[in-house]
C-alpha cells in the first residue's frame, strides 16, 4: 500500500492531531530516559540546540540534555518562578538569562525537574553561537568538574558576505571546522571509552538526511491556506522533537507521519483554526510563561501564526535543508556545522531579508516581533529590522516585549491592549483593500476609451502625477497601519 493509499485508509480522527499527540508522547519518553540512565551506568552530555553535535555524540551513545528546552519547560509548567528566585537567591541577577537562571536552579536541586530528574553531565559541548554558552558551560565545570569542548564556528562576515560551498573563505573554514570534530572525537573516546566508529555516523547522518527533508516540508505546507499548523504552538512541540530526537530513527518516523498528517489536512482544507483571517509571521521566542494564553491572544482574532523565525534558529540548520554526504561523513558534517550554526545566527542577526521572503510566500498580513528581556542575543536589533521591513513592502507589523520566563515582566493585560489594536488596524486594512478593488473595477457600460482617459488622468494633489487607485489604497493602507503598529 503507498503512502497516499495508507493516509486514505487511515480515519480522519486518527490522523489529524496525531503529530501533537505523538510528539507530547516521545517528549515525555526523553525526559525519562534521561532520568534512567544514571541508574543503567549511561553518561549524559548538555549541549545546545545551535550546534549540538546530535550526529557524533550519538555514535558514542550519549545522552543529550538540552538545558535551554529543560529551562524553557519550567515555564510552560509554571514553576520557573521558583527556579528563578532560588537562582537569585544564590546571587544571580535579575537581568542575567533565565534559561541559565532556571539551569542554576535545577543544579541546585540535583537535577530534581517537574518533568523528572535531569543527569548531571559527563562533557559539556557548545558552540559560540550565543555568547551566552560559553559563560552558561562555565557554571557546570566549577560544578561537576567537567571537561567542556566548544566548537568555534566562523560567522558571516556581514548580511552580504556569506560563501557558499566551494568559495575559498567557506572551504578554509570547513577545513577549521573539521580539525575541531576531530579534536572532540578524540575527547568523546576518552569520556566514554569508546572508540569513534565512522560506519554508526554514516547511519546516524543518513537519519538526519531523512528528518531534515522532512522539515523543510512541514515548513512548506503552511505556505497554503488555510496553514495545517499554527507555528508557534504546534510547531513548538515539533521543534523539540526534531533537536531530541536528531538522527534516531524514532525522530525520522515521527516526521514522515507528520509530513502525512500535515499533507492530509492541506488537501482536506483543515486548517489550525477553524477561519484563518490573518496570516502571521512571529519573530522571537515565544512568551512560555503564558504560552498558551499568548497564542490565543491572536488566534481570538483569527490570527495564525504561518511562520516563525523560531522554527529557524532553533532548528539546528535542519531548515535550509541540510543533506550529509556519507561518502564523505567527517567532512560532510563539519560542512553541516558550519552552514547550520551560520544559518542561526544569521536568522537571528541578519532575518530581514528572510523575512522579506517569508512574507511573500506565505502570504503573511503581518509581522510580529517579540524582543524579550531574557535573551539579548535574539532581541537586539529586532526594532531595526522591523524598520527595514516597514521601508522595504507594504506588511503590517506589531512590536511587544515580555519574556520567555520570567512571569513578572509580563502582562497579559498590556499585551492584549496591543495585539487588540494591530488586529484592529488589520480589519482596517482589509476593509480599505475590499473598498479599493471595487473602487477600481470599471463602470458598467463605459467604454475602454472612458476608462482609458479616467485611469489616465488620476493623480496625487501635490503632485499631479499618475497614480492608479490601488497604489493610492495600499498607501493609505500603509498610513494606517504605521498608526496601529505597536510602540
Amino acid at each position: 500500500m503507498d503512502s497516499t493509499a495508507a493516509t486514505e485508509a487511515r480515519r480522519p480522527e486518527e490522523l489529524v492531531g496525531r503529530g501533537t499527540r505523538e510528539g507530547a508522547r516521545l517528549f515525555r519518553d526523553w525526559f525519562l530516559r534521561l532520568g534512567a540512565a544514571p541508574e543503567r551506568g549511561e553518561r549524559a552530555a548538555y549541549v545546545f540546540v545551535m550546534g549540538s553535535m546530535a550526529e557524533l555524540l550519538r555514535v558514542f551513545d550519549l545522552h543529550m540534555v538540552f538545558p535551554e528546552i529543560t529551562s524553557l519547560q519550567t515555564a510552560v509548567r509554571r514553576v520557573a518562578h521558583e527556579y528563578l528566585a532560588e537562582a537569585e537567591g544564590y546571587g544571580y541577577s535579575p537581568d542575567v538569562c533565565g534559561y541559565v537562571k532556571a539551569d542554576v536552579a535545577l543544579q541546585l536541586r540535583g537535577g530534581d525537574h517537574p518533568m523528572g530528574r535531569i543527569p548531571p553531565p559527563a562533557l559539556a559541548v557548545v558552540t559560540n553561537a550565543c555568547s551566552t554558552y560559553i559563560k552558561w558551560a562555565e557554571i557546570w565545570e566549577r560544578l561537576y568538574r567537567i571537561p567542556v569542548f566548544t566548537l568555534d564556528v566562523p560567522q558571516s562576515r556581514s548580511a552580504r558576505h556569506r560563501d557558499g560551498a566551494g568559495a575559498g573563505d567557506f572551504e578554509r573554514d570547513r577545513r577549521y571546522v573539521e580539525r575541531q570534530i576531530r579534536e572532540l572525537i578524540v575527547l568523546c573516546e576518552g569520556v566514554t571509552g569508546r572508540r569513534f566508529d565512522v560506519d554508526r555516523l554514516r547511519e546516524v547522518l543518513s537519519l538526519t538526511n531523512e528528518m531534515s527533508a522532512s522539515w523543510r516540508r512541514v515548513l512548506e505546507l503552511n505556505r497554503g491556506a488555510p496553514s495545517p499548523y499554527n507555528a508557534l504552538v504546534e510547531g513548538t512541540v515539533y521543534l523539540g522533537v526534531l533537536n531530541t530526537l536528531r538522527g534516531t530513527e524514532e525522530g525520522a518516523g515521527y516526521f514522515r507521519d507528520l509530513v502525512q498528517e500535515l499533507e492530509y489536512k492541506a488537501a482536506q482544507g483543515i486548517g489550525a483554526l477553524a477561519e484563518e483571517k490573518y496570516r502571521l509571521i512571529f519573530v522571537g521566542v515565544p512568551c512560555y510563561p503564558i504560552f498558551r494564553r499568548f497564542a490565543e491572544l491572536f488566534s481570538e482574532w483569527g490570527g495564525n501564526f504561518v511562520a516563525s523565525s523560531y522554527l529557524w534558529f532553533a532548528a539546528g540548520g535542519l531548515n535550509q535543508g541540510t543533506e550529509y554526504d556519507v561518502d564523505r561523513p567527517l567532512e560532510s558534517l563539519a560542512e553541516g556545522v558550519l552552514r547550520s550554526v551560520r544559518a542561526a545566527t544569521d536568522a537571528m542577526f541578519f532575518h530581514d531579508r528572510a523575512l522579506l521572503e517569508a512574507a511573500s510566500d506565505y502570504a503573511a498580513d503581518g509581522v510580529v516581533y517579540h524582543p524579550i528581556k531574557s535573551c539579548r542575543t535574539v532581541s537586539t536589533g529586532l526594532a531595526d529590522s522591523r524598520m527595514a521591513l516597514m521601508r522595504s513592502c507594504d506588511v503590517a507589523s506589531l512590536y511587544i516585549e515580555s519574556d520567555m520566563m520570567d512571569r513578572r515582566v509580563v502582562s497579559e493585560a498590556q499585551l492584549k491592549n496591543r495585539i487588540d489594536a494591530f488586529f484592529e488596524g488589520l480589519a482596517s486594512r482589509k476593509l480599505r483593500g475590499a473598498a479599493a478593488s471595487v473602487a477600481a473595477q470599471p463602470p458598467a457600460g463605459a467604454s475602454s476609451r472612458e476608462q482609458a482617459a479616467k485611469a489616465g488622468g488620476e493623480g496625487t494633489a501635490d503632485t499631479g502625477e499618475p497614480q492608479d487607485e490601488g497604489t493610492a489604497a495600499r498607501g493609505r493602507a500603509r498610513g494606517l497601519g504605521d498608526g496601529r503598529r505597536g510602540s
